[in-house]
């Protein structure tokens, strides 16, 4: 089994030589590969990636503008050679170290598709209004779909790299964990669970999620559920 680590980056300076590390740190029970899609940054984050070159782990594709965390996974996800994706932002919100956990239920046989379950607390949250929107867009979908899932939103979605490309996935901003779970949800898959921890920054430490990307991604479960036909 070989892993293909996708992790899109915009405008992270401060964090991505870090997260590239952390990840290329972790004991992983199989090959992997860390494909790093850089969004059309404009703050020198595209400076920093000489370090990695050497690295046959790594490859490094560049947006010449900034397109979406949608657009950049999806260019990653066409240039990956894994049999799974797993999607790692380079905010260090997620902890890489944690990925292997996520890989026990596949490697077992137990599960297909895995999410990375976040708990929020007072210790790594720092937006009840962020939390509850999670909340209320997780719950949307488990009325929807008359299922049961904890976190809709999470980073980490481990799901094998054929399945991922046959959803055809085509929204381009942050909508995109929405399309993914709704598609994944219509076809009757119900993603194994996983507990992780998670530790939110703010919005003067760079958090680009706001609550219009809730409602987009109640409107996205809608069209998934109602709408689309295909994918």
């Amino acid at each position: 089994m070989k892993l293909s680590i996708l992790m899109p980056v915009y405008n992270e300076f401060t964090t991505v030589t870090s997260a590239m590390k952390e990840v290329l740190s972790v004991d992983f029970p199989c090959e992997i590969e860390l494909v790093v899609v850089d969004d059309g940054s404009t703050d020198g984050t595209r400076d920093l990636y000489h370090s990695f070159e050497s690295d046959p782990r790594v490859s490094i594709h560049l947006h010449e503008r900034n397109q979406g965390k949608g657009a950049a996974i999806r260019t990653a996800a066409a240039v990956a050679t894994g049999d799974y994706l797993i999607m790692c932002d380079a905010d260090l919100e997620y902890s890489p170290a944690q990925i292997p956990s996520l890989l026990t239920p596949v490697l077992t046989g137990d599960a297909e598709v895995v999410y990375g379950t976040r708990t929020f607390g007072s210790h790594n949250s720092y937006s009840y209004l962020y939390v509850l929107g999670n909340k209320a867009v997780t719950t949307f979908a488990n009325v929807l779909f008359n299922c049961y899932i904890t976190d809709l939103e999470t980073c980490f979605k481990l799901i094998p790299a054929p399945l991922y490309r046959e959803l055809r996935v085509k929204e381009t901003g942050f909508g995109v964990e929405a399309e993914v779970t709704g598609k994944l949800l219509r076809r009757g898959i119900r993603p194994f669970e996983m507990p992780i921890s998670y530790k939110a920054r703010r919005r003067e430490a760079g958090k680009k999620l706001t609550w219009h990307d809730g409602v987009e991604a109640m409107w996205i479960l809608l069209r998934e559920r109602f709408i689309t036909r295909h994918g």
